[in-house]
């Protein structure tokens, strides 16, 4: 059973239509009480890292998920400000993060970006894989995934990096540890890539 988890912050109903046309058992997770039974949890966020962390917080969630992915070892992908919650903490907010991989959470340098290289980040973007496993299974070489961001994580462990993107210099894009995994584009809004990806953590 995944468990989506709804912490008022993030698209949630972007992942159950994914998962309701894959036929793949999920559910909402609003409290604690409802992430009994979950095997697969995903962790979407969208906004500013505080306020991600304080309405994790608030949710009551937080010490239950501390448990399943510390502890019970379930598997957990964190999306867009999902992964970046992963971190131990962020250049764009004061809270500390979950602490979940080892990395903190830095802002792109404008002084690397050229004039056509805005921020955020926006838009298609190929990523190259430098580490592999089920979660990249069946996607393109160099694929392409739709990103939105203006931070990026960095990964104290360089084997906790699973892929790279380039913006001006070449960032971590997917994270994993373990049985944590993280992915700084929006694969709700990948297409077939995306799809897959999801797909592949479904089935882990």
């Amino acid at each position: 059973m995944i468990a989506i988890i709804d912490y008022g912050v993030g698209n949630i109903k972007a992942f159950a239509n994914i998962y309701k046309n894959f036929n793949m058992a999920f559910k909402i997770a609003q409290t604690k009480e409802d992430l009994t039974g979950a095997t697969k949890l995903i962790l979407p966020g969208v906004g500013s890292f505080d306020h991600a962390m304080q309405s994790l917080q608030n949710s009551g969630m937080r010490e239950k998920l501390d448990d399943l992915v510390l502890e019970k070892k379930l598997p957990v992908i964190g999306i867009c400000v999902g992964m970046q919650m992963l971190a131990k903490n962020s250049e764009e907010g004061k809270l500390p993060g979950l602490g979940w991989i080892n990395g903190v959470v830095k802002k792109f340098e404008t002084s690397k970006l050229s004039q056509n290289m805005p921020l955020p980040h926006m838009g298609w973007n190929a990523i190259e894989f430098v580490n592999s496993n089920r979660l990249t299974d069946n996607l393109e070489s160099n694929p392409r995934f739709y990103f939105l961001h203006s931070y990026y994580f960095e990964c104290n462990d360089n084997s906790d990096t699973l892929a790279l993107a380039d913006y001006g210099n070449k960032f971590t894009c997917m994270v994993n540890h373990h049985n944590i995994f993280g992915i700084q584009c929006h694969p709700e809004k990948s297409h077939h890539n995306g799809m897959q990806l999801l797909k592949n953590f479904g089935e882990l």
